[in-house]
């Protein structure tokens, strides 16, 4: 069955960028969007957010989500806002995930915007919330877990697959069959890819076949280095040795267990000392006890420490802060300590507070672990700013700055070549999403001299004839 004129795909972000992951599928009886994503980073981006979307949000027939993160789904309560009634497809693990992640941010915006107006700081008068906790818990309502590997329908001659994506607890790729049952068009998304021989998640699953594929590229043309476990275990200790706190900010879904997890270990090898590690984040908190929840998901090595201990992300001296007034008695403690808050990228949360605190003491560290969008806060403070604004002042940076390199949990280079080998023969086209130029150029030319695929950068706001 031929789709040429009857089925498109359109790049509404997340093209060109790693945040506001949204693609748009309209066929002949249905329109369907991948993935829901909120923009994050520069202000040009995020004021997206509040533009009125290029498709009427009452005629989406359903949403499928790779995975929890905001970038990937932060934009959902505002869709429902708009609208939008159809069902939320995505993995049990996903569901759980987005429940909680979608309510904290909520409650930060709401947050947010209740401070800028008592303290006058911003031009919006007043200042709103792009949504609020009450639009966050109709949005929960559509919701529709799905196993890993059985093919369902999701709207008129579209079904779904969902494969691991080894990325976070539920990370999933993504291949819709449109049209023909006998011979489908194929659409495949990667989601955020993960990578092989990690802790706690299971390896990526191949895919064997796609007409168009999305593949993600945040990492396209970087390689991770094999082991981070010694550059961890250096940092601590040297941040150990200056006398002040070292501060993590760490995504609350994924970058926190697997840190925990890290520090266990080298805990338990003597290769750092016993430090008291606190968690600083509710929802970090939440998450963690959601991961133990799914062994669909273990790997083997997680499977075997959960029959030996129902609690595998705690350190030997940790301390779950849950109250805001503990939180701020944190702010007063002195010594050496690890702080891990989020947000990842120090976009919101209670990470700010630690971080205007602690920055200006030059005995303090600051461990960025992950990729640090255009325009945040831990991109800044990567390039090496020497002041940051936060709370509508400027905070000067005395700390030291590490990066905690290949921490990653997204694929690099060779995660991705990996994976693309699973393939039984190229896709027609190959678009690289979720990234930013020049990695996508660059893996966009690997993918071509290796493998011979057709493979280009997707561009935003372009729209694409789905055609066998």
């Amino acid at each position: 069955m031929s789709l040429a004129g009857a089925a498109t795909l359109r790049f509404l972000g997340g093209a060109g960028t790693v945040t506001g992951s949204k693609y748009l599928i309209r066929a002949a009886r249905c329109q369907v969007l991948l993935d829901c994503g909120l923009f994050q980073g520069l202000k040009e981006l995020r004021l997206r957010n509040w533009s009125a979307p290029a498709f009427d949000p009452g005629k989406i027939d359903a949403v499928i989500l790779s995975h929890a993160h905001l970038d990937h789904s932060g934009y959902l309560p505002r869709l429902v806002r708009g609208g939008f009634r159809g069902k939320v497809y995505c993995t049990s693990g996903t569901a759980d995930l987005v429940r909680v992640l979608l309510m904290d941010s909520a409650r930060l915006q709401e947050e947010e915007a209740e401070n800028a107006n008592r303290k006058g700081y911003s031009k919006h008068k007043p200042a709103l919330a792009l949504y609020t906790q009450q639009d966050a818990q109709a949005a929960f309502k559509l919701l529709r877990p799905c196993r890993y590997g059985e093919p369902m329908v999701v709207a008129d001659g579209v079904r779904l697959l969902l494969r691991r994506a080894g990325h976070i607890l539920g990370s999933s790729t993504i291949e819709l069959m449109l049209g023909d049952a006998d011979n489908p068009f194929r659409l495949v998304f990667s989601g955020d890819l993960g990578r092989w021989d990690q802790p706690i998640l299971r390896d990526p699953e191949f895919v064997p076949a796609a007409d168009v594929l999305l593949l993600e590229s945040t990492y396209g043309d970087k390689v991770h280095p094999l082991d981070t476990a010694e550059q961890l275990a250096r940092i601590v200790r040297e941040a150990a040795e200056r006398g002040g706190a070292l501060v993590v900010p760490a995504f609350a879904i994924g970058r926190t267990q697997q840190l925990i997890w890290s520090l266990r270990l080298l805990e338990e090898s003597g290769k750092i000392p016993e430090l008291a590690v606190y968690i600083d984040s509710p929802m970090a908190i939440n998450v963690s006890e959601i991961y133990t929840a799914h062994p669909e998901d273990h790997d083997l090595d997680m499977a075997a420490l959960m029959r030996k201990d129902p609690s595998p992300f705690a350190s030997r001296n940790m301390q779950l802060i849950q109250k805001w007034d503990d939180s701020q008695a944190l702010l007063r403690k002195t010594g050496p300590m690890v702080i891990i808050s989020s947000s990842g990228m120090a976009t919101g949360g209670r990470v700010l507070q630690h971080l205007r605190t602690r920055l200006p003491d030059a005995r303090s560290t600051v461990l960025l672990t992950g990729y640090q969008a255009q325009g945040t806060r831990g991109r800044l403070l990567q390039e090496g700013a020497r002041t940051l604004r936060m709370f509508g002042e400027e905070i000067s940076v005395r700390a030291k700055i590490e990066v905690l390199e290949g921490a990653s949990a997204h694929a690099d280079r060779e995660d991705t070549l990996r994976w693309l080998a699973g393939f039984t023969s190229p896709p027609r086209q190959t678009f690289l999403v979720h990234g930013e130029a020049p990695h996508t150029d660059n893996l966009a030319s690997v993918i071509r001299d290796r493998l011979g695929w057709q493979a280009r950068p997707a561009v935003d706001g372009e729209e694409v004839v789905l055609s066998k």
